[in-house]
């Protein structure tokens, strides 16, 4: 199998396009071809079934345009039915070389969803090749339901191929059009088929009903398939096709066979699409998935720290991507120190524990934390924390309810004595401050800074559920300004560590 290689056909644009709710534009189907062509480099390109609609017309002629300027027309093919020449018609008059005859591989569909006889629907196809050939087209045949067909009736597969066999025929093509095959069907299937037809090029088309899609392909390849039919994401009817980057990487990595595709761009692609049929793609969807090249495990951030040993053959950079580890509850030691190398930063040990422990405490509250929080996290962690914090929040209550004012009541140690206040206020945190200044002013006799400005921002690139930035500017009695800032998933109780780091700043001039 070293040597072998597989002819990739992918389906996105007309198989994909099945898909609950998916209806690409011309210049998507257009803009999705060119990359899969000049990108990607798939073998072919199934874009339309004929006669669909007039815009489905349009795009197969922008299509075909585009690929003839590339010098590919010939990797542009169009499903046909068996219709006595008018989707033959319809492909010429888009520019197109190639027509994927639709054809019944089972003698339940051809005799009850056609009402023929097997010799009748054979003469119906012959008479459709030979026309199709005459007008100058490139033919290959699809065995719709083949895989129902090779259950149930294998002597009426065997008939049909054995009587189209020496037509002009290149391709035929054998879906498993109801995903009910296992891998120990499609290789005794294929077998088979290969050791009638030594001579004939098949292709398989396999559907994911079962969750078989990508091992059923694995198997035909195995068993003498020359041909795999993909999408782009798994698109398809149901629960859709066997997807391009998946079937890519099981056939590169678990069988050595090579195919035309370039990996680099697969995440693209799969982007691309995401984008354009509004289907998103599950975050641990196998090589495009959001989460799939993340650790989590702070062990296997250590591990990978010493001779890579939580990495297999799917290295990110194969596929336009990066390996990232998880910032969490999960984190460890590792984990930050992966994202402070990547990040450029270097910390001490005893800050890096700080980071870490900060980090913690976010993901036990479920905070997604980003490495493009990292900073923003380092920051509040080291740049304002006082050497000694004499002023400890011991408790803190905040209310908002409809029609009354909002309410806090706060507790908290000034160099080890307790002290109580509650307040209301405009605001919830309105409220908080409010308690505070009655502490420092009424019962300490202090001044308490007057609140200059007061900002919030979320980390740039950070999602938005994760955390919230806040930034206080404080004027003191003498002009002077001081500024803190606290990082917490929730607005308030930025805003409350932010004041509670001033006080700790302050604390030393009241001395």
């Amino acid at each position: 199998m070293e040597d072998k290689r597989i002819e990739i056909m992918d389906s996105t644009l007309r198989d994909g396009e099945q898909t609950n709710g998916v209806s690409f534009l011309p210049h998507e189907k257009l803009s999705i071809a060119r990359t899969l062509l000049r990108d990607v480099k798939v073998d072919r390109i199934e874009v339309a079934s004929a006669r669909v609609s007039d815009g489905e017309k349009d795009a197969v002629k922008m299509i075909c345009r585009y690929a003839t300027a590339l010098g590919r027309l010939d990797a542009v093919e169009v499903l046909g039915f068996v219709d006595d020449g008018k989707s033959i018609e319809w492909i010429k008059e888009c520019g197109g070389k190639v027509i994927n005859l639709l054809t019944k591989g089972s003698e339940r569909h051809c005799r009850h969803q056609l009402g023929k006889t097997p010799d009748e629907h054979i003469a119906d196809i012959s008479r459709n090749v030979n026309m199709a050939v005459n007008e100058g087209l490139t033919v290959n045949v699809y065995l719709e339901d083949w895989s129902n067909g090779m259950k149930n009736s294998p002597e009426y597969v065997y008939h049909l191929v054995e009587s189209l066999k020496d037509k002009h025929i290149q391709r035929f093509m054998l879906p498993d059009t109801l995903g009910v095959l296992t891998p120990d069907d499609t290789a005794c299937f294929f077998k088979d088929m290969v050791s009638r037809f030594p001579g004939l090029h098949f292709d398989f088309h396999s559907h994911n009903d079962y969750d078989l899609a990508v091992g059923n392909s694995l198997a035909a390849v195995k068993n003498g398939a020359s041909g795999l039919h993909v999408t782009v994401n798994g698109l398809g009817e149901r629960c859709g096709n066997a997807p391009l980057a998946s079937v890519q990487a099981v056939l590169h990595d678990q069988c050595g066979i090579v195919t035309s595709i370039d990996e680099g761009v697969l995440n693209d692609v799969s982007r691309m699409v995401e984008g354009y049929s509004g289907i998103v793609i599950a975050p641990n969807q196998p090589i495009v998935g959001e989460n799939v090249f993340t650790q989590v495990a702070g062990v296997h951030a250590d591990g990978d720290n010493k001779h890579n040993l939580y990495q297999n053959a799917l290295v990110p950079e194969r596929f336009g991507r990066k390996r990232e580890y998880a910032l969490g509850k999960n984190s460890g030691k590792a984990n930050i120190e992966k994202n402070l190398q990547e990040l450029g930063l270097d910390l001490t040990p005893e800050q890096t524990r700080k980071v870490t422990k900060r980090i913690t405490e976010l993901g036990d509250r479920k905070a997604l934390v980003t490495q493009e929080d990292l900073p923003y996290i380092i920051a509040d962690v080291l740049k304002h924390s006082a050497p000694e914090d004499r002023v400890r929040l011991k408790g803190y209550m905040v209310s908002l309810s409809y029609g009354l004012k909002p309410h806090a009541c706060v507790k908290i140690d000034i160099d080890g004595k307790r002290y109580e206040a509650d307040s209301s206020g405009d605001g919830q945190y309105d409220a908080f401050v409010k308690a505070l200044r009655h502490i420092y002013k009424e019962v300490l006799g202090r001044t308490f800074p007057m609140l200059e400005n007061y900002a919030v921002s979320i980390p740039p690139g950070g999602r938005t559920d994760a955390l919230v930035q806040t930034q206080i500017t404080w004027r003191m009695k003498d002009g002077r300004l001081l500024r803190t800032r606290a990082l917490d998933a929730d607005q308030t109780e930025a805003a409350i560590k932010a004041t509670i780091k001033m006080l700790n700043q302050i604390e030393p001039e009241y001395a």
